[in-house]
C-alpha cells in the first residue's frame, strides 16, 4: 500500500453498522420548481439556506431551500454569450464558484463554453449592490480562457478548496482517445485540474499563480496544473472534514474511475484508462502514474458515464456518514464508496434511481442534492438521523462533547450512538485521534 492510500484509509470515514440496513429512495426535493437542463446545485455558504441551480443553456437560478417553495428567481442570465450545440452537448454553462468570502465582496465564478474560436470561459462576477437575488450582468471580469479543439470533453467543474484558492476542471481535449496527446502534455491545461490565485493578480493577468503549485519550477510546464493526465473530470469535490479531493473521471470505452487528487501527479491518461492500458489490449508501464482508487466496467447493465459527488457529511443519513457518495449518468445508479481501516475498500450499491444524474451538490447543512432531467432529487433513507460529533444528543457540538469522549476512552462503555457519532475515522474505537477531529469539527 502507498503512502496516498495509507492517507485515504486513515483519513477518509467508513461507518461500520452492521445492524443498521437502510432503504434509500430518490425523491422530487422541490417538487413545485422544474429547470432547463440543471448540471449543478450549489450553496452560496452565506447563511442564506438558499440554492442555486445552473442552466446549461446560460441561466442560474435561485430560490429558498425550502421544500414547499413555488418561486425561483433568475439569478444571472448569460446565453447571449453562452455558445451551445443544440441537443446532446457537453458545453453550455459549466460551471459555478462561490468566493470563500463572498459575504463581504460578492463575488461568484463561472465556467462557460464559448466560440470564435471553441473555448472554456473562466469569468468572475458580482451580485447586484441593491438585490442578493441578482447578480449585476455588466460586472464579468474573465480570468483565463482555453481553447478546445473538440466540442466535447469541457470539463467544467470549480471549487474554493480548503487553502482558499480556485481548482478548475478541463478535459483532454475531446474527440475520442485523445489525438493530441493533451493528457500527458504539461504545456496544455488540457486534461488537467489547475490551481489559481484569484484574490491578487500578477504578470497582466487577471489571477496569480500560489508559490507551492506543484510545476512551478519545471521548464516549459503551465504553472496552473495541479493535477493532470484527466480524461475529462466532470465534477470533483472536497471531504469537508480531511480535505482530500475526490474526484471522477469520465472513461473511454472501458473503464470509469475514481481518484483522490493530489498535487503535482500524472493519472495516466491517454497511456492508461483506469488500471488498464489504453488502447485496450496493448502494452505499456504504469511506472510514474497514480492508478485509481476504483474502477468500474463501461456498459455493463447500462453503466455508461460516472458523475463524481461527495464525502457525505451530512446528518440525515448516519449510514452514509464518510462515504464518497457518486452515481452513474446513464442509469441512475448511486454508489457509497470508502475504505476501511485496512485499506480493503467498499462499494455499496444503494439504489438505481432511474434518473440522468447530471451533478450532485451540497446545501448550507451539507446534505446530498442531485440534478436530474429538469429537476432537483434529494437521497433519502428511513433511517433515524443524528449530528457526527454530537454524542448527548442535544443538539450542539461542544465542549460537553468533548468531556463524553475522553470519559469513553477512560473506559465507559459508549452507547450504539455514541459510538457512531464519536468515532470520526470509523476505525471502531474512540480514542485521541477522534477528540482531534472533534476539536477541529467545533473550530470549523
Amino acid at each position: 500500500m502507498n503512502n496516498h492510500t495509507k492517507l485515504i484509509a486513515v483519513l477518509s470515514g467508513l461507518l461500520i453498522l452492521p445492524n443498521l440496513q437502510a432503504e434509500y429512495t430518490v425523491e422530487n426535493a422541490f417538487p413545485n420548481l422544474s429547470f432547463t437542463d440543471p448540471v449543478g446545485i450549489y450553496s452560496a455558504n452565506d447563511s442564506s439556506d438558499r440554492l442555486f441551480v445552473l442552466e446549461q443553456p446560460g441561466t442560474i437560478k435561485v430560490f429558498n431551500n425550502n421544500a414547499s417553495v413555488e418561486n425561483d428567481q433568475i439569478f444571472l442570465n448569460i446565453t447571449s454569450i453562452v455558445d451551445q450545440d443544440p441537443g446532446y452537448t457537453e458545453e453550455g454553462l459549466l460551471g459555478l464558484a462561490f468566493h470563500p468570502n463572498y459575504n463581504e465582496n460578492g463575488y461568484f465564478y463561472v465556467n462557460y463554453t464559448d466560440y470564435g474560436p471553441k473555448r472554456n470561459v473562466i469569468a468572475r462576477y458580482t451580485v447586484s449592490s441593491s438585490n442578493p437575488e441578482q447578480a449585476d450582468s455588466e460586472s464579468s471580469l474573465i480570468l483565463l480562457e482555453v481553447n478546445q479543439p473538440y466540442t466535447n470533453h469541457n470539463g467544467g467543474q470549480m471549487g474554493f478548496g480548503p487553502d482558499g484558492y480556485l481548482y478548475i476542471s478541463f478535459g483532454d481535449g475531446g474527440s475520442a482517445g485523445d489525438p493530441q496527446g493533451n493528457g500527458q502534455n504539461l504545456q496544455t491545461l488540457l486534461g488537467s485540474i489547475i490551481r489559481i490565485d484569484v484574490d491578487h493578480f500578477s504578470n497582466e493577468l487577471n489571477y496569480s499563480i500560489p508559490d507551492d503549485n506543484p510545476f512551478i519550477s519545471i521548464p516549459n510546464a503551465r504553472d496552473e496544473i495541479y493535477a493532470y493526465g484527466l480524461r475529462n473530470m466532470w465534477r470533483f469535490n472536497w471531504d469537508s472534514v480531511t480535505g482530500l479531493l475526490w474526484g471522477a473521471d469520465v472513461g473511454q470505452y472501458n473503464w470509469e474511475e475514481i481518484d483522490i487528487i493530489f498535487p503535482g501527479l500524472n493519472y495516466g491518461w491517454n497511456t492508461m484508462e483506469g488500471n488498464h492500458c489504453y488502447p485496450a489490449g496493448t502494452s505499456c508501464s504504469s511506472e510514474g502514474f497514480e492508478p485509481p482508487i476504483f474502477e468500474y466496467a463501461l456498459y455493463v447493465n447500462g453503466v455508461c458515464s460516472v458523475t463524481g459527488g461527495y464525502v457525505y457529511r451530512g446528518n440525515e443519513i448516519l449510514s452514509l456518514y464518510g462515504k464518497y457518495i457518486y452515481g452513474d449518468w446513464c442509469t441512475g445508479d448511486i454508489w457509497a464508496f470508502s475504505y476501511s481501516d485496512d485499506g480493503i475498500h467498499t462499494n455499496e450499491h444503494l439504489i438505481l434511481s432511474n434518473i440522468n444524474i447530471a451533478s450532485f451538490g451540497l446545501d448550507q447543512h451539507n446534505e446530498l442534492l442531485i440534478c436530474a432531467n429538469s429537476n432537483i432529487y434529494k437521497l433519502t433513507s428511513d433511517e433515524e438521523s443524528g449530528i457526527m460529533g454530537d454524542l448527548n444528543q442535544d443538539g450542539l457540538v461542544n465542549v460537553q462533547d468533548i468531556i463524553i469522549s475522553i470519559n469513553i476512552i477512560l473506559g465507559e462503555q459508549p452507547s450504539n450512538y455514541e459510538q457512531w457519532s464519536g468515532d470520526f475515522n470509523q476505525d471502531g474505537v474512540i480514542d485521541i485521534l477522534d477528540i482531534v477531529l472533534l476539536i477541529n469539527l467545533i473550530l470549523s
